[in-house]
């Protein structure tokens, strides 16, 4: 059963016990997001992995709005990847808006991750690979 643990003006955090997952659902309003907000948005994400323990971890991102360009990727890398790894997440799948160029490509570890990411335009593809 799916339950919110977290809301604010970025997104909610969903999770399922029952599925061992937990989302991320992002908001439109993340058009306004600066990067130290995000950044700030993934440390608090990453304490939750770590404390609700849910080993498969899905990112909605059909309503993320933010300048991809202000994206930090080495300080992912450094800060949030190394939790979850310790977390023991085992998959991370990203739920993209139609014609996202990565969407069906073989899911792999990204940077330091122990664990496959993969990329899906369809939520029930995204459950579907996640439960498996």
């Amino acid at each position: 059963m799916s339950q919110s643990v977290y809301e604010d003006e970025w997104g909610e955090v969903v999770e399922d016990s029952e599925a061992d997952l937990i989302e991320i659902v992002w908001s439109e309003t993340t058009a306004g997001m600066s990067i130290e907000e995000f950044n700030r948005w993934l440390d608090g994400f990453a304490g939750l992995v770590e404390k609700q323990g849910r080993h498969k971890v899905l990112v909605d991102s059909t309503l993320f709005l933010m300048d991809v360009l202000l994206m930090d990727a080495p300080w992912r890398d450094t800060n949030i990847i190394p939790r979850y790894n310790a977390a023991g997440v085992k998959k991370l799948a990203f739920l993209m808006p139609e014609g996202m160029p990565l969407i069906g490509a073989e899911p792999a570890p990204d940077g330091p991750a122990d664990f496959p990411t993969a990329y899906f335009g369809d939520r029930d593809d995204a459950l579907a690979w996640l439960a498996s």
